[in-house]
């Protein structure tokens, strides 16, 4: 059982990579380098705190029920935190694009949501 969750985590951070890549493509191709390096960080912004709690929540499989809750809201709480944080790190960036820094954040996070809802 674990295997099949890992690998549809896994599955759902992949998607959420390749719709990054797909829409920072697209922005920089289109709008030049500051709106793909913007698209690029609004993606990484929803991507590593979903690899946060991915990897919590994972650590404690196969643990007594206490320490699966303790680890959900760990994760929860260390998610966002760390998204909190680097959208602080990313309005420093001189020249970032807030149109595409957003599409790309809410198409990253939609991915995840997508992939609950077809589950």
């Amino acid at each position: 059982m674990i295997d099949r969750n890992l690998s549809t985590v896994s599955k759902i951070l992949s998607y959420q990579v390749l719709i990054i890549l797909m829409i920072t493509a697209g922005f920089g191709f289109f709008g030049g380098q500051y709106q793909g390096l913007s698209g690029f960080l609004g993606g990484i912004a929803a991507f590593i705190p979903n690899l946060f709690f991915a990897l919590m929540v994972y650590k404690s499989s196969r643990q007594p029920a206490r320490k699966v809750v303790n680890s959900f809201y760990a994760g929860e709480s260390g998610k966002l935190l760390l998204t909190a944080v680097l959208f602080t790190i990313i309005f420093n960036v001189p020249g970032i694009k807030i149109l595409p820094l957003l599409v790309c954040y809410i198409a990253a996070l939609l991915v995840f949501w997508f992939a609950l809802l077809m589950r």
